[in-house]
């Protein structure tokens, strides 16, 4: 049977990066060894979820954070998604997440497509684009368990490119994502759900833990969701670890006895990549 095991660390950010780092470590010493095969994060772990406050901890590719998180990946000897985190190039910064192989190389790397802009009436108002850029690629990474794709959050909300991820191969597709207490109540789990039928893959979010004293508060409900949209798991608004397991025969299986891709009329429509 394929099978990858995925550990999702919903936390809650301390003080400082340091402490961050810190805390970080604690929460994966409590996955056993050999029991995840890819650890994740989730998104902007390593400063406030404030726009304002993005330029302030943002660091250059392979900064003090991209240092942690691959030291992290090569002292577990694991495949890590770390999350994602305010990354500086020149006088832009992004929203960029990025993936290590079990030796702590890279072998990812997503900058966030979709700034959140929103303002809803009664609910959240937040503009990413006041202090961030945007990415413009479609991310897949190959592992040994298979393809995977791989967005943040605002970017989920969009169904072309979870095609696009679909259509390169990805079986799984991971999106650290930090939903509010206005959008995650109605739409979190509809879209984890949605994405995962609509592409016949396993979805999987990873948020921040709730912090009731922060000026944007996570939704939190880390979750996992198979190809025939069922919830495998769902985490609360607390902090924690949950491994779940991805039967990736299951997956060929679906898409075998049901082939809605296969099904598709290219003849009158089609999804394809534009290059930037």
């Amino acid at each position: 049977m394929a099978q990858v095991r995925i550990a999702g660390i919903q936390l809650m950010q301390k003080a400082t990066k340091q402490e961050t780092y810190g805390h970080i470590r604690s929460l994966v010493s409590e996955i056993p060894d050999g029991a995840a095969d890819l650890i994740m994060l989730p998104e902007m772990w390593n400063g406030p979820y404030e726009a304002r406050l993005f330029p302030t901890f943002a660091e250059p590719e392979g900064g003090p954070s991209w240092q942690f998180l691959s030291a992290l990946a090569k002292e577990r000897h694991v495949y890590l998604c770390g999350g994602s985190i305010a990354e500086r190039e020149g006088d832009r910064v992004y929203n960029t997440s990025y993936v290590f192989d079990p030796d702590g190389a890279q072998i990812a790397k997503h900058r966030k497509m979709h700034l959140f802009d929103i303002d809803v009436a009664g609910g959240q108002r937040f503009f990413e684009s006041e202090t961030l850029s945007p990415g413009n690629e479609v991310t897949t990474f190959s592992t040994p368990f298979g393809m995977m794709g791989l967005c943040i959050c605002y970017d989920f909300r969009f169904p072309e490119l979870a095609r696009l991820m679909a259509d390169a191969g990805a079986k799984v597709i991971l999106v650290p994502a930090a939903f509010n207490m206005t959008t995650g109540p109605a739409h979190w789990e509809l879209l984890f759900r949605s994405r995962a039928v609509d592409n016949q893959v396993y979805t999987v979010g990873v948020a921040p833990a709730r912090d009731p004293s922060a000026s944007y508060r996570s939704w939190g409900h880390s979750i996992v969701c198979s190809p025939w949209g069922e919830v495998l798991s769902e985490m609360d608004e607390a902090e924690g670890v949950a491994i779940t397991s991805l039967d990736l025969d299951r997956l060929d299986a679906v898409r075998e006895q049901l082939p809605l891709l296969k099904h598709r009329r290219t003849d009158v429509y089609r999804v394809e990549r534009v290059n930037p």
